[in-house]
């Protein structure tokens, strides 16, 4: 960072690094990373961003294939999220996955960059099936806080509010945040990072919604989504397959930061 302003910004994580849930793969994603190199760049013009994430990436994944990419390009400011598909496995190892995201933090950190994160919400609120998952959440939340404590890392503590789990932040499958979502992180992510123009406006919850949900139709919705997103996802993982296969990072390269023509 030059007088106060970041030069160099690069986001490593998974699908909601990418971008997933905010656009489509058709027109280009955007995503709360892309959000927040705009945010910054309004301040410090001449920043340039890349983006390294893979949708379906394990932490130790982001690891072994973002970190050096991400050390080589010397940013000033970096983002790392990571654990979320980890959290979706039965062999789910809270101190092994945070001591990947550890570990990128340490790296990053002794190079000189500033580093934040995000904690993960506790997605059991918006969808019952999820409810076990609870506790695996808590346990990695806790990790990442730590460790960011043990290397001066800026942490965006999304899940210490209501709002994150509120059904309009997020997109039908319930795992990806919906463009509000992804607009809302990163308003969190620079409020945490204390940039020029930021506050704590993210934490206010939404308007009520105009209807309210029947019994019937929170079980249909929860069959719709069980059909639509929970099955084929558990079908992929039955084959050993995984929704980043064969894909490369979207933005591998630091590239200049330009305002986009859509909200």
């Amino acid at each position: 960072m030059t007088n106060g302003a970041y030069l160099r910004y690069v986001a490593l994580g998974d699908s909601h690094t990418e971008g997933v849930g905010d656009g489509d793969d058709t027109h280009g994603l955007r995503g709360w990373a892309d959000r927040l190199a705009e945010h910054v760049a309004r301040h410090s013009p001449g920043v340039h961003y890349a983006n390294l994430a893979v949708r379906g990436r394990k932490a130790h994944e982001v690891r072994a294939g973002q970190l050096a990419p991400a050390l080589a390009m010397r940013p000033d400011l970096a983002t790392v999220v990571a654990g979320v598909n980890d959290l979706l496995r039965p062999s789910f190892d809270a101190d092994e996955v945070a001591g990947h995201v550890e570990a990128m933090f340490a790296a990053l950190t002794a190079q000189g960059a500033t580093v934040a994160t995000l904690t993960v919400p506790d997605i059991g609120r918006m969808t019952p099936l999820a409810r076990p998952l609870g506790p695996r959440v808590q346990a990695l939340n806790e990790r990442i806080r730590e460790a960011a404590g043990r290397h001066g890392v800026v942490v965006a503590d999304t899940a210490a509010h209501p709002v994150v789990t509120d059904p309009r932040l997020w997109s039908a499958d319930r795992l990806h945040s919906s463009p509000l979502g992804h607009a809302r992180i990163a308003a969190a992510v620079a409020h945490a990072l204390a940039l020029p123009g930021s506050d704590a406006e993210w934490t206010r919850p939404l308007p009520p919604e105009q209807t309210r949900a029947t019994a019937w139709r929170t079980v249909t919705t929860e069959l719709r989504w069980v059909g639509t997103f929970l099955g084929p996802w558990i079908a992929r993982r039955l084959r050993g397959r995984s929704s980043g296969d064969g894909r490369l990072a979207k933005r591998p390269a630091l590239l200049p930061v330009t305002e986009p023509s859509r909200t």
